[in-house]
């Protein structure tokens, strides 16, 4: 057949799989962006001599690696005026008494706010957005706020754009989404006050969250069903690259703004190449532009070698097919549709907890790495990597164990994995790092798997709505998983406690839901409901119904794959 994917097919597909790998960039970008380094307050003047614990020195650059992790210790410090100052995290304390400089002081200290600034450690980082705008002390939370309302950009960039690409057509929303990539991220490196940074930041995520939604309706649908299913779940894979990326770009740029520029440019590639990508057929065939979809067909069939085929023809077929040439009457639905009897209720919420789970703990595991202790360029690259052979594992156990099995299996790894990070003593850098990669690998795999488990699990009238609603879900866990990895300010081991609480939970109810293995589309209620009490067939599947055979090849591109995003 004429539509076969072909090369000109994957052509298309790695073009767009390229720009993914910058989606993964942006979203996890504020890793190293936010990092806030050892800091102290700053004297209101020259320093002429420091002096911490028993050691004495003529700058403080030479004082940051005695510092202890997690205490709170304190730089006294002698100005060239004869003032003597005790420097803390976020006070600052003059000192009566210029007699003499000691450590140990029992006299009268007056104490002032830190309004002179702060000096930050520079061993590692030369500059972050933390240290750019003194997000610390009474201001750390204006730098927790940063990856939540990016979160919340890319919320709002799904529902618009996802939105858009069904009334303006899948091309013209990449193209618009990409260019908004390279601009707002650039810009996000050339602002020069923090609510500045916000605001192109949150317009990035609006355009990132447009393109990663578009891209696997994009991509689907120009992908054969035999290849869907790899392909669609493969993109997580190059997102999983753009973590790589950042881990490598930051290791190497260590001045926020340069190394938020550098990373914008990885969507330069995609741009320049951009104007190749055709419209999907079927968005065009929806708009009634048949001219235009008998192009792209010829276009594909010149790129393939073979012989094109007439559109109108396939067409009239497909009307004359088993499923009637009567038009049916489009029927709008809403939330409630998804709560269509308690049985199916049930359903949703349980599968709107694993949505939450699985982006709770994607981006938890993603976001923590830096805390885990070693190198944390190291840890972030491979928390990236590990996604990978997870994708790999779902793609081959899917067909084999089920999706409920699977899902279930994952779930409940990634709960009894964070229990095993909690007794991991903290020294054990590198078996934190492995428990750690472990989890990713488990959430990673459940990640991946909840869209297609979402799509068989409800009929075709409602099957986008279902998947659609699963990834709105997903994107409240994306926002509460910054908030979380917080939390271990409070514990350091709560974001694994409160993490594994909720994958336990949602693994078990897992088993309740019914297997979809072999088992064909439902295109009604009563299909779907009877998905609990159906059993596979000595070979594994059912005889699929003459309207879920016919539905299937028109539907489950949309229904499949609708709302999807990281």
């Amino acid at each position: 057949m004429c539509l076969e994917p072909l090369k000109y097919q994957i052509f298309l597909y790695f073009i767009c799989a390229f720009q993914n790998i910058s989606c993964g960039i942006h979203y996890l970008a504020s890793v190293f962006l936010t990092v806030s380094p050892r800091h102290i307050c700053r004297p209101p003047g020259n320093m002429s001599q420091v002096l911490f614990r028993n050691i004495s020195s003529w700058r403080s650059e030479d004082i940051w690696t005695l510092f202890s992790t997690g205490h709170e210790d304190r730089l006294v410090v002698q100005l060239q005026d004869g003032d003597i100052w005790e420097l803390t995290k976020c006070h600052r304390f003059w000192r009566d008494n210029k007699s003499s400089l000691n450590y140990d002081y029992t006299g009268h200290k007056t104490s002032f706010p830190c309004s002179d600034g702060y000096m930050y450690d520079k061993s590692k980082w030369n500059s972050t957005v933390v240290t750019e705008w003194d997000l610390v002390c009474n201001r750390e939370w204006f730098a927790r706020l940063i990856q939540p309302i990016f979160m919340l950009g890319v919320l709002l960039g799904a529902v618009i754009f996802g939105y858009l690409s069904d009334r303006i057509g899948r091309r013209l929303v990449l193209w618009s989404t990409s260019l908004g990539m390279i601009f707002f991220g650039v810009a996000a490196g050339f602002t020069f006050d923090y609510y500045s940074f916000m605001a192109a930041r949150f317009l990035l995520a609006m355009a990132a969250g447009g393109y990663l939604v578009v891209v696997f309706v994009y991509v689907t649908e120009f992908i054969g069903l035999k290849s869907r299913t790899w392909a669609s779940i493969h993109m997580h894979s190059f997102f999983a690259i753009g973590a790589m990326v950042v881990a490598l770009t930051g290791y190497l740029v260590r001045t926020w703004w340069i190394y938020q520029i550098v990373l914008s440019t990885m969507t330069v590639p995609f741009v320049l190449c951009c104007w190749m990508l055709p419209e999907t057929l079927f968005w065009l065939v929806s708009e009634g532009r048949y001219e235009e979809a008998q192009q792209v067909v010829d276009t594909i069939a010149k790129w393939n070698g073979t012989s094109s085929c007439k559109l109108a023809e396939l067409l009239s077929l497909d009307l004359n097919g088993p499923v009637g040439n009567k038009p049916t009457e489009v029927k709008k639905h809403n939330l409630l549709d998804l709560f269509y009897d308690w049985n199916i209720g049930t359903r949703t919420l349980t599968l709107w907890l694993i949505w939450f789970t699985g982006s709770l703990g994607f981006y938890s595991f993603s976001l923590n790495s830096v805390n885990l202790g070693g190198n944390e360029y190291l840890n972030l690259f491979l928390m990236g990597a590990v996604e990978i052979p997870a994708y790999v594992f779902v793609c081959v156990g899917m067909n084999s164990l089920g999706r409920r099995n699977i899902l279930a299996f994952s779930l409940i790894s990634t709960a009894l994995i964070c229990g095993v990070i909690m007794v991991i003593p903290n020294d054990y850098h590198i078996w934190s790092v492995g428990a750690t990669m472990a989890g990713k690998f488990a959430i990673g795999a459940a990640f991946g798997l909840i869209y297609l488990y979402t799509a068989e699990l409800y009929p075709t009238l409602v099957r986008s709505l279902a998947v659609g609603s699963g990834s709105m879900v997903c994107r409240v866990g994306s926002i509460v998983a910054p908030l979380c990895v917080s939390l271990s300010s409070v514990w350091i081991f709560m974001p694994q406690l409160l993490l594994g609480i909720v994958a336990f939970v949602s693994g078990v109810l897992t088993l309740m839901l019914p297997e979809t293995l072999g088992k064909p589309l439902a295109t009604t209620w009563e299909e779907a409901a009877k998905l609990d009490a159906a059993k596979d067939s000595s070979s594994g599947e059912l005889l699929p119904t003459a309207n879920s055979t016919a539905l299937e090849e028109r539907e489950v591109i949309h229904s499949e794959d609708a709302g999807l995003s990281e």
